[in-house]
């Protein structure tokens, strides 16, 4: 992930230079480059969240974040400043994201989504245990379902809003949602059900 020591202006420009050199016309003037910094880079960390969900893997959702901040610096001339930023960062990382599908054929590796600290408390274990379901089930919906669900009930934004983001009807959202929570329900249905033995 990005590091968070490092300035923030400093790695965008620095990740610009890597992986752009030699290319004309990303030129981005001092004073955008100031509220790219304080308006844009505050969502790294949520946006690798929701990228580690959708991708199901860290190495990708590294890579899948770094992409979404170059689209974003390369473009930030047209954002609008005074409207919703996060809304924006999360449709550039959502096409990111659709292009990248476009590119390769093959699927992320399933990981872990949850850190686990040594030491958990026993009274702590249920609770852990539920949240590595809820991540499971999560990372096993289809993709239209897991990114409706995820910048639904975890970004919390609205269903006009993520119909921006994913470039479907709103009715597509609705459905989407209503189906990825649906599966979700059942699978967790089905990983708390006791286990019957047969002798």
């Amino acid at each position: 992930m990005v590091d968070a020591g490092m300035h923030a202006g400093a790695w965008i420009v620095s990740a610009l230079g890597e992986q752009h050199r030699g290319t004309r016309g990303h030129d981005v003037p001092p004073v955008l480059e100031r509220r790219f910094e304080h308006e844009a880079l505050p969502h790294r960390r949520v946006l690798y969240a929701t990228a580690c969900r959708l991708t199901r893997n860290p190495a990708d959702a590294e890579d899948l974040v770094q992409e979404t901040f170059l689209r974003a610096y390369r473009g930030f001339a047209s954002y609008a400043p005074e409207t919703n930023i996060r809304a924006w960062l999360f449709t550039i990382l959502h096409r990111a994201r659709t292009d990248h599908f476009r590119k390769v054929s093959r699927s992320p590796r399933t990981v872990e989504l949850l850190d686990q600290a040594p030491g958990v408390a026993p009274a702590q274990e249920r609770l852990e245990r539920g949240q590595e379901d809820l991540a499971r089930a999560l990372a096993n919906l289809p993709e239209p379902f897991r990114t409706a669900v995820v910048l639904r009930d975890i970004q919390e934004f609205s269903y006009d809003e993520i119909a921006q983001i994913t470039r479907v009807p709103v009715g597509t959202v609705m459905s989407r949602i209503h189906r990825g929570r649906t599966q979700l329900r059942q699978a967790l249905k089905a990983a708390h059900a006791p286990t019957t033995h047969t002798t």
